[in-house]
């Protein structure tokens, strides 16, 4: 599942690596894209690529995957920006943990699979590491890596969560209340590379001092 917002110079190819993983592996499996108000041709694109594609009626980061995951047809849910920042066709890990018994995979963008310049300098050794300390001590948790958007749940256990955030913050919402509800959660790492959208055309959708502090009042508020 991949939540989009005009990424119409993206999403087909990744839709395409999601297919060739789904070919490979021979497991059953639908290509899910969530638009969440794309001014672009991003929906238009997906549908020809060969993904399922259904529209967000609230705009917002958590509002798309909260949608997109109640959507999926499936027992576990995989899902991740369409940017190209991640590798849809080196899915193995996911699989192999949600079919062993965990409710929540995060991916860790923290290793040597990490293409340089993917992430800026404050955010590779500021934003993200801070937030992250304060998450894991905050929810007693080992989560190493707070904000990767490569993850993967059981939709039963997902939905039992009530996660509520429609921001960027449902990603340490998602991890806060699975911690408290004594859920499995894994932690995997996976490669990280540079977002291939067009910097001309489209800004990033992540807002980092803003979201910084909304990802802070809700570790503070849970």
């Amino acid at each position: 599942m991949m939540p989009c917002l005009n990424e119409e110079g993206t999403v087909a190819e990744c839709i395409v690596a999601a297919q060739t993983y789904i070919s490979e592996t021979k497991i059953y499996a639908d290509i899910l894209v969530v638009d969440n108000g794309s001014t672009d041709k991003s929906a238009e694109c997906a549908r020809k690529a060969g993904a399922v594609v259904v529209s967000c009626p609230d705009t917002g980061y958590g509002n798309a995957l909260r949608y997109g995951i109640q959507s999926a047809t499936g027992k576990y849910v995989i899902f991740g920006d369409c940017d190209c920042s991640y590798d849809f066709s080196r899915l193995d890990g996911f699989v192999k943990a949600l079919r062993s018994g965990a409710d929540v995979v995060i991916g860790d963008r923290f290793n040597k699979n990490m293409e340089k310049g993917a992430m800026s300098f404050s955010h590779k050794y500021i934003g993200v590491p801070l937030l992250s300390l304060i998450g894991r001590l905050a929810y007693r948790t080992t989560v190493h890596d707070f904000h990767c958007g490569l993850r993967g749940v059981n939709k039963e256990s997902f939905i039992k969560l009530g996660c509520k955030c429609d921001g960027m913050e449902f990603s340490t919402e998602m991890i806060g209340r699975a911690s408290g509800s004594g859920c499995h959660i894994e932690e995997i790492p996976v490669a990280f590379h540079k977002d291939k959208r067009d910097k001309s055309i489209h800004w990033s959708h992540l807002r980092s001092i803003p979201d910084g502090i909304r990802h802070l009042k809700l570790m503070l508020k849970m």
